[in-house]
């Protein structure tokens, strides 16, 4: 199973628009990352496991760069990084060999593949909660999610990227795969949504997890069509009922941010537009 290196980073502010000199300074090197997408909300927050660095002073995190190895940024890319997080995982071999192209089919989709939206969700339909820590839909993210919609460019409504890292209780891992089997088969599939990353955690932060019971376990990528789709999958009532029953039961800590790789893709085609190159 190969090792792939998941991390986050958090540029330095004080360099002249940091998205952009990272992209020129990437495109200098020999990395290919299988995933690079631009960090545009928190939707869970961890309450136990590695808060102390992904919560720590407030950290806003810009980027997620998936790598199909394991190694260390090269110095060009570590000069632009203010905080890093990595944790390297095995991710099945089928997933990575064909990972690229399904994922353009899975970021610049076919229209008529695309699962209709509701016009609107009608409150009588709607499944709402104050929080969305245990993957509900509340009114905070509800607003949030038709603004970025209404107001977040190409990037608000085209495909996003839910990185999802997950820590079970002990003995609870299978109601886990039985949400997951409900969200492939139905729950998710019928909102456009697919798991099309899934890696178990073997060390954080370069140190091994040899067994522990008090790290992250699994981490996933979840691809949705939109942002809407997101949220009409979250505020239905067959969705909350397989995830009551199944996901939130299963796990002792877990964390979700949203990310754009479109967003990437404008920020460099606008820059290949501005100078002719990367």
């Amino acid at each position: 199973m190969p090792l792939c290196t998941i991390t986050l980073l958090s540029l330095h502010t004080t360099t002249p628009n940091p998205l952009l000199a990272f992209l020129s300074t990437l495109h200098t090197t020999n990395l290919q990352p299988l995933v690079l997408s631009r960090i545009i909300r928190w939707i869970i927050l961890p309450t136990s496991l590695s808060t102390s660095t992904l919560l720590a002073q407030n950290i806003h995190w810009d980027l997620l760069l998936i790598l199909p190895t394991v190694t260390s940024l090269p110095p060009p890319i570590q000069k632009l990084v203010q905080h890093q997080w990595s944790i390297v995982a095995g991710i099945p071999s089928r997933i990575v060999q064909d990972f690229q192209s399904r994922n353009e089919k899975l970021l610049y989709p076919d229209p008529g593949t695309v699962p209709q939206l509701a016009a609107k969700l009608s409150k009588e339909n709607t499944r709402m909660s104050d929080s969305s820590q245990n993957l509900e839909l509340s009114p905070d993210l509800q607003s949030w999610i038709q603004t970025f919609y209404d107001h977040g460019g190409v990037s608000g409504r085209s495909a996003v990227s839910m990185l999802n890292l997950l820590s079970f209780k002990p003995d609870m891992k299978s109601s886990y795969l039985t949400y997951g089997a409900a969200f492939a088969e139905s729950i998710g599939s019928k909102r456009g949504g697919d798991a099309k990353i899934v890696g178990t955690i073997v060390s954080e932060n370069g140190v091994d997890k040899n067994g522990r019971e008090d790290e992250w376990d699994e981490v996933a990528i979840a691809h949705y069509p939109t942002i809407r789709h997101f949220e009409e999958m979250l505020g239905s009532e067959d969705y909350q009922e397989v995830n009551k029953k199944f996901r939130v039961p299963a796990l002792k800590d877990t964390l979700i941010l949203c990310t754009s790789e479109i967003g990437i893709r404008e920020l460099m085609s606008g820059k290949r537009r501005d100078s002719g190159k990367l």
